[in-house]
């Protein structure tokens, strides 16, 4: 058995996700790959893959030795770019996930203008509201809004993100008016089904004292673009990053509530396996994302007029 050769077959199983898809990226055949693997788990005595008609899986013997296949790959990796400069630039496939909202408004005009730079790099992206486990699912990095989710994740931050309370012009004037967050109590308020603080709402007022509310409503949905939508259409209130619903704000299909009284924030991360380093085109793109968000970013809100 060719060990190194056992040992990148199985790295491109975890990564793609599938025999067929790794065979396609060595150039091999399925019967092939599968040998290898089956020969690595031979020579170890352990079994790494959970094998389905569905889907693979990793076991927790085979979590802990991809880690380490992968960091050795990488330091091979490192060592080829250390004498070749023609590896010098980001190259291969680039697994990654990200919100729904985030990835489709802002992500992916920044993947499109980093391939301009690098045309010979491939993105595989996945864009999902869950937290996706990046070993177990072999992904390169993820987008992560808020909390990065796991102590063997990495995470850098990118940028930040506000809550936004923010209603339809049309809700604003059949409803009674908002004076404080307690009166969201008796309000129609559509809630996001991933979110840490979930049905109770957080704000803290010009003299720094923090207010919760208990909130319910008619809707809830695992996508905030979804409830921006319905709270344009008049459904109820939304608590919302402002990179959902920024462009409706501006707009007037949205109007913000409750001036002189400011949401949580939260960072945006990047995110991904903890290892000593990082391939060219990993620290390239988080690098382009940092370098991209650090600005003015797009979905970022004057803030709201204060109350008399």
């Amino acid at each position: 058995m060719d060990r190194f050769q056992a040992i990148t077959a199985f790295a491109r199983v975890v990564e793609s996700g599938s025999f067929v898809r790794a065979a396609e990226r060595m150039g091999m055949s399925v019967s092939a790959i599968s040998r290898q693997v089956a020969d690595l788990e031979g020579h170890l005595a352990a079994r790494l893959l959970n094998r389905t008609t569905r889907r693979l899986s990793l076991t927790e013997s085979g979590r802990a030795y991809y880690e380490r296949c992968v960091q050795l790959l990488a330091d091979l990796e490192e060592a080829d770019d250390a004498v070749s400069s023609a590896s010098v630039a980001p190259r291969g496939t680039l697994r990654l996930t990200a919100p729904t909202s985030f990835g489709s408004g802002y992500l992916a005009s920044a993947i499109a203008d980093f391939r301009e730079q690098h045309p010979q790099l491939r993105f595989d992206v996945e864009l999902s509201d869950r937290a996706v486990d990046l070993v177990d699912e072999g992904f390169d990095l993820a987008v992560r809004i808020g909390e990065i989710g796991s102590q063997l994740l990495i995470g850098r931050k990118i940028g930040q993100s506000q809550l936004v309370c923010c209603a339809s012009p049309s809700y604003v004037e059949r409803n009674p008016a908002l004076d404080a967050p307690a009166d969201l109590a008796s309000h129609r308020c559509l809630t996001y089904a991933y979110s840490s603080i979930g049905s109770q709402w957080r704000f803290t007022g010009a003299a720094g004292i923090a207010q919760e509310v208990r909130v319910s409503g008619p809707v809830q949905a695992n996508n905030g673009g979804m409830l921006a939508a319905l709270a344009v259409a008049g459904v109820g209130i939304i608590l919302e990053p402002d990179f959902i619903v920024a462009a409706d704000v501006r707009a007037g299909r949205l109007v913000r509530l409750l001036p002189g009284y400011s949401a949580p924030s939260m960072a945006i991360h990047v995110a991904y396996p903890s290892r000593r380093h990082l391939s060219a085109k990993v620290r390239a793109f988080v690098d382009f994302l940092a370098a991209r968000f650090a600005r003015d970013p797009a979905w970022r809100l004057s803030s709201p007029p204060q109350r008399n």
